[in-house]
């Protein structure tokens, strides 16, 4: 099966990009926003990373939603 990135519409805090990521890699969204404070705060890409993120992936379709 073909799988695409969307933003998350039921697992977001902000934007739903963490929760998008988690569901495409089969990995827990916390671990995602753990590592972008950590790549926020020690490399300072994150933000622009984040933003860069929620402008380029779209968001999730309705007939997607859980």
């Amino acid at each position: 099966m073909n799988k695409k990135l969307y933003r998350s519409k039921t697992d977001r805090r902000i934007a739903g990009v963490c929760g998008g990521l988690g569901n495409y890699f089969d990995i827990d969204p916390t671990i995602i926003r753990l590592a972008w404070v950590v790549a926020l705060f020690f490399a300072g890409g994150g933000l622009f990373a984040y933003l860069l993120a929620m402008i380029i992936v779209p968001q999730e379709p309705e007939y997607l939603q859980q």
